[in-house]
């Protein structure tokens, strides 16, 4: 592919920090569209000459990209050796997402507001378009919950399973990997919070019960009860369940279920 045929435009860079740069360059032709999934980065020793860089520029760029998700590369010879643009794995998104939110000093309003947003849209779609597999994991999830003496690990992993397979259900892949993030993020301080409850039995029989009640709304296809019962549930555990304590994983982050 040639630029003068509408493929990438590769400039020379003129600062340093050269891999950072060359990074920039190739997402930059990404979000224009001259480079798509499955098109091939020029080989390293032409790039490096076209940005005026190190082929270790290049070389560490590609590394970093890769480990991201957003190239491979592949050895051997021919026209399928080489690098090129790959589709971002949803894995590597919600990964991505989940470290930045635990990483950022979110307000604890700011993540409330965007669990209820994401959360009870979810519930409201997932009553609409919840298809077997996912009716049937929310299920798993709830079983699991209400196992006679679970232990809290137990209990916060199948908490988190519903939550997750909740979003699945609401159908938006995007809003999914969102709620996977924040829930990813939510996991440690959540077992905290639990374990510092001075009334775990009686948290936890009220959340098992709201659980189940926002199951039944969406099997039963009432959609806005759900997103109601879905937004009601994330005010009560946040209220419910103490604060983490400072040696929690995540910063500024409420313990939310």
């Amino acid at each position: 592919m040639h630029e003068d045929d509408g493929g990438p435009t590769w400039r020379p860079l003129k600062r340093a920090r050269a891999h950072e740069l060359v990074m920039e360059a190739i997402e930059e032709q990404i979000m224009a569209g001259a480079l798509r999934v499955g098109d091939p980065l020029p080989p390293e020793r032409e790039l490096a000459a076209r940005l005026q860089v190190s082929r270790a520029g290049v070389r560490e760029a590609v590394r970093v990209l890769e480990g991201d998700g957003v190239l491979r590369s592949r050895t051997g010879a021919g026209a399928e050796a080489g690098t090129f643009v790959d589709a971002l794995p949803r894995e590597a998104l919600t990964r991505l997402l989940r470290l930045h939110v635990a990483l950022t000093n979110f307000a604890v309003e700011d993540v409330i507001e965007a669990r209820l947003l994401l959360e009870a849209s979810s519930a409201v779609n997932a009553a609409d378009r919840a298809g077997e597999a996912a009716v049937e994991a929310m299920r798993d999830a709830l079983e699991r919950m209400e196992v006679d003496g679970v232990s809290q690990e137990a209990f916060n992993d199948a908490d988190t399973d519903f939550h997750l397979a909740l979003a699945e259900a609401g159908g938006n892949e995007l809003a999914a990997s969102l709620t996977a993030a924040i829930r990813g993020a939510l996991r440690t301080p959540i077992l905290r919070a639990i374990r510092r409850s001075d009334d775990w039995p009686t948290v936890s029989a009220e959340l098992r019960r709201q659980h189940r009640e926002l199951f039944d709304a969406i099997r039963a296809g009432e959609g806005v009860r759900a997103g109601e019962l879905a937004a009601e549930h994330i005010r009560y555990s946040q209220t419910a369940l103490p604060d983490p304590g400072p040696d929690a994983a995540t910063t500024g982050v409420p313990a939310t279920d």
